[in-house]
């Protein structure tokens, strides 16, 4: 759970522009020497970029204090001062930046390479060449620099996947998405083996690929924050699938239909935008099922018109059959624009 970082709060402060330059010409065989003062550099910029081999918001945990550099004064003879280099802020796509006070959306970097100027590093001043004129042959002054801006945000990362896994502690969710993708989290006979979410890459043979997102096992009064799943819900409010996978071997106690229903209770009761999403179930570990438990679920599901899917990620039955099925579900909502 240390790895895995999604929320933090960070201070950006752009740089202060260079001040201008007070000077004259002193040459030689230049008996009047005009003002010769350059102006300042600009200050630098905190930019946030989304990079898509990041997958988390670690790095930002043990920095969360951003100082851009100044911008160089102005010189002499008319030369400006450099501009200062920008600070680049690289977090995981899906990041959404807001302001601390009030929580307000700054930007959604939800596109690998998006770029966004979380705080603007200020003007350089003019040097004193600038402020010549006919009147005012020797001006003795200069601007200062404008100061950078500086600001307190919060950062949050919700996974960017087409399918979100969700169900029990031990419904099979970690066994399928390293099944079907080249995701590998680990697994155990435990509860809550999955302590982080994990994002696995699907690619259908002849079809477009898709992401699948395996959140970590719910359970009841999860939305009130009990047990793992509530910290990761969030992760699933951008996906446009939700596949509610249902152990009927009886691994995972409780009545299959009871246990389906429960998870679908906390669904709701953390957002009501869950509730929209298609859905479909999965009934796991049909190599090892206990009838009556598949046929009650199949029951509830035909009647609740609800497509189910008898899955073994041991024995890859059935497999083959649901990644077909979710392909098209998947380019169907992104045609529908969902």
């Amino acid at each position: 759970m240390s790895n895995f970082i999604d929320r933090v709060k960070i201070y950006v402060k752009a740089g202060h522009g260079g001040p201008g330059s007070v000077a004259f010409r002193r040459e030689a065989y230049v008996p009047r020497g005009g003002p010769s003062g350059g102006n300042g550099g600009k200050g630098a910029d905190v930019i946030i970029r989304a990079d898509k081999q990041l997958g988390t918001l670690i790095d930002l945990k043990y920095q969360q204090n951003y100082f851009a550099r100044d911008g160089e004064q102005g010189r002499g003879k008319e030369q400006s001062g450099a501009d200062a280099e920008n600070i680049i802020i690289r977090v995981p796509v899906g990041t959404i930046v807001y302001d601390a006070e009030p929580r307000e959306v700054v930007v959604d970097l939800d596109s690998d390479g998006m770029e966004f100027i979380l705080a603007r590093g200020g003007r350089g001043g003019k040097g004193n060449a600038f402020f010549k004129t006919a009147t005012r042959q020797a001006p003795r002054y200069a601007q200062p620099g404008e100061p950078g801006e500086e600001f307190t945000l919060f950062l949050e990362l919700k996974l960017l996947a087409d399918v979100g896994l969700v169900g029990f502690p031990n419904a099979g969710k970690s066994t399928l998405i390293s099944r079907i993708s080249a995701a590998k989290p680990k697994i155990a006979d435990y509860p809550f083996t999955t302590l982080t979410p994990v994002l696995g890459v699907v690619k259908p043979e002849g079809r477009k690929s898709f992401v699948v997102a395996d959140i970590p096992g719910l359970i009841e009064d999860a939305h009130k924050g009990v047990g793992l799943g509530f910290e990761f819900l969030r992760h699933i409010e951008r996906t446009s699938i939700l596949l509610h996978l249902v152990d009927v071997s009886g691994m995972v106690p409780g009545d299959p239909v009871d246990n389906f229903k429960k998870i679908s209770k906390e669904l709701k009761l953390y957002s009501k935008e869950l509730t929209k999403k298609y859905m479909a179930v999965a009934a796991t570990k049909i190599d090892a099922a206990i009838r009556e438990n598949l046929e009650k679920l199949e029951k509830h599901c035909r009647k609740a018109g609800i497509e189910l899917f008898g899955i073994s990620s041991v024995t890859g039955e059935g497999l083959d059959q649901l990644i077909s099925f979710l392909a098209d579900k998947v380019e169907e909502g992104k045609k529908g624009g969902r």
